[in-house]
């Protein structure tokens, strides 16, 4: 069985805070001024715009009762998820995709690891033989294969 930490480990903070904040009808500028922080610091943050920093991760946990280290830590894996991505490039050959495809987002902001059934199924039901070519050597057709038969 997988732990909460595994099931949200590369999503940034601000969202986890974000949900937490809905989930105890606290509305962020309140809190925020509670914490002696700006409002528009916490927005940026449930925004993903901006990082969480310690000091601030220490105020927001002591104040829900949250473990301490608890936003630090998504914060690391978060960064880590982002680095691997720059520097592995773990997307597609972009050239070979049309971005209409996905016209729905970036595909700059696309996680093809955890959206992989999504965008595997959607290449596959609109996407032409270059296209579907491309996601199959990204994903190897094994991977393809097996989710083209739970989805099929």
């Amino acid at each position: 069985m997988k732990t909460e930490l595994s099931i949200i480990k590369g999503v940034h903070p601000g969202l986890i805070l974000e949900r937490e904040l809905k989930k105890r009808h606290l509305p962020k500028g309140r809190f925020a001024i509670e914490l002696e922080e700006y409002p528009q610091t916490l927005v940026s943050i449930t925004k993903g715009k901006r990082r969480m920093n310690t000091n601030l991760a220490l105020k927001i946990e002591k104040a829900l009762g949250i473990d301490e280290g608890y936003f630090m830590t998504l914060q690391v894996f978060y960064d880590i998820k982002e680095l691997k991505r720059k520097q592995y490039k773990l997307h597609p050959d972009f050239t070979k995709l049309r971005s209409i495809l996905f016209w729905d987002t970036k595909m700059e902001n696309i996680d093809w690891e955890r959206q992989k059934n999504s965008v595997i199924k959607r290449v596959f039901e609109r996407g032409n033989v270059i296209e579907k070519n491309e996601i199959i050597r990204f994903y190897g057709i094994e991977c393809v294969n097996k989710i083209l038969k739970m989805n099929g």
